[in-house]
């Protein structure tokens, strides 16, 4: 995860990632062939050393090979509170061995269709003299052969599978697969507890952004937290003169302050990033939605204009923060943040069609931690469209890959997710005090905004560094949800 110098900042840590793993085999078998069930137990450790990563808890039930052991599986499953379990097929075995854990555990399940190597040895293999030993030795290759009996079984039964075929060694196509459904993992796990803050209301008349809030914990999990902005203009009155000296001079060492930023506006956004910290604290937040007037009220609107800097050291610190209570947007730059890419807040503004590409950016905070170089701060006199003035962040987001997201609700009231693959490229963008960027898509500028307006997102986005679709794809299946990708 991104982080930035300056206090830490501790949002609510969910326990580990904890991943189940079993082996499916056939009891009949082991006084039959000799040798054969350590054979196969030995691959099933095989797949359990790829599992053991820092951050993941395994529990590893062995192989399991009779109906009995399948029930005692499926309650020390659901007993240990597995988030994921990879069913590691190592040789024929019959359905009823596997069902009875699958269910009783009921989270999403991978099935690891992994062969011992890439070929048998035919003219070794046909060399044994033995046919109960060459039965054995095929039985040890044996691992596609369940496979479609297992997915009959869960079709029949509703229970959603996902598979991984290949080999067992040596196979990058396998060892990335692998990688990608537990980053997943993680990312889901972690939403499932996160804890995110709404402060304010929403934008007046931004029709897309308004969000059903049972519907994103129905979706992600997590809690959401109402909090009011009195309070956070509370908070800033306790701020003391050498933290906030201390605020400003990280100010200093972070951003490139521009030397028509005024003295006392970087004090009153010190002030305002002491409280904001202090409220992230009290209220154990991993992520952050607001906007407000705050006319007719003059601490808060004190607070309000003066947010941009705070908010924008929380978001590189790993608690994204969106402005105009972008509620869905919020998600999608937690999600972004959580796979370790950014995840900054954005949205389309203009088209250059002589060099092809989609100028984005916004207002407001930015992830300074994947900025092309030092991000600015700026003066500004007004905040288009909001209240009071104050200063503002300058960046655009690292030249090279990039990924957009979008979590998009549907005229059904479903969400889903929305994403498109691009490259950040350098040329000129529009130096106001707000993040700009240039972006360049393999279809052309003009198809990818058709495209993605066609799906019916928000106006808003979250954009990350690297192109992470197929770890999104992933997500997407681990929550159940559509995902779009335009390009």
């Amino acid at each position: 995860m991104f982080t930035t110098s300056g206090p830490a900042i501790s949002p609510r840590v969910p326990q580990p990632l904890r991943v189940g793993l079993f082996g499916i085999g056939l009891d009949a078998y082991w006084p039959q062939f000799a040798g054969l069930k350590d054979r196969l137990e030995g691959y099933l450790q095989t797949v359990a050393r790829k599992l053991q990563l820092p951050g993941i808890e395994l529990v590893n039930l062995g192989l399991i090979d009779t109906p009995e052991r399948a029930f005692a599986a499926g309650h020390s499953f659901r007993q240990s509170d597995v988030d994921l379990i990879f069913l590691h097929v190592t040789t024929y075995a019959l359905s009823s061995t596997v069902l009875p854990v699958v269910r009783r555990a009921k989270c999403p399940v991978i099935v690891l269709n992994l062969a011992p190597g890439a070929a048998i040895n035919y003219a070794a293999f046909n060399q044994l003299s033995d046919r109960t030993q060459m039965t054995g030795e095929w039985l040890a290759w044996c691992s596609a052969c369940p496979v479609p009996e297992i997915a009959s079984v869960f079709n029949r039964c509703g229970i959603a599978f996902h598979q991984i075929t290949g080999m067992l060694e040596g196979d990058s196509h396998v060892d990335a697969q692998i990688a990608d459904w537990l980053a997943a993992a993680k990312v889901a796990h972690a939403m499932e507890h996160n804890r995110l803050g709404i402060m304010g209301h929403y934008y007046s008349g931004m029709l897309d952004i308004y969000s059903d809030l049972t519907q994103q914990c129905a979706t992600f999990g997590g809690h959401i937290e109402m909090i009011e902005v009195d309070e956070l203009a509370e908070l800033r009155q306790h701020a003391g003169e050498a933290a906030i000296a201390q605020r400003v001079e990280l100010f200093r060492q972070t951003f490139a302050v521009q030397p028509d930023c005024p003295t006392t506006e970087l004090a009153r956004a010190a002030r305002t990033s002491l409280a904001l910290d202090e409220l992230v604290q009290r209220h154990k937040l991993g992520s952050l939605a607001y906007y407000y007037m705050g006319q007719g009220n003059a601490a808060n609107e004190d607070a309000i204009s003066s947010i941009i800097l705070g908010n924008s050291l929380l978001t590189a610190r790993g608690i994204p923060v969106a402005g105009e209570m972008e509620i869905k947007n919020v998600q999608a730059m937690k999600i972004l943040d959580l796979f370790g890419v950014g995840g900054s807040f954005t949205e389309y503004y203009a088209m250059d069609f002589n060099d092809d590409v989609v100028l984005m950016g916004h207002d407001g905070p930015g992830h300074i931690a994947i900025a092309q170089g030092k991000t600015k701060v700026r003066p500004l006199q007004v905040y288009h469209g909001k209240v009071g003035r104050g200063l503002s962040v300058e960046m655009s987001v690292k030249h090279g890959p990039v990924t957009l997201l979008s979590v998009v609700q549907t005229r059904d009231g479903q969400l889903k997710l929305l994403t498109a693959q691009a490259e950040s490229v350098p040329g000129p963008i529009l130096e106001i005090g707000n993040t700009n960027s240039r972006y360049r898509f393999s279809i052309g500028a003009r198809a990818f905004v058709e495209q993605w307006n066609a799906q019916g997102p928000a106006h808003h986005c979250a954009i990350g560094i690297g192109h992470l679709a197929p770890r999104l794809q992933r997500l997407a299946q681990l929550l159940n949800l559509q995902m779009v990708q335009v390009c």
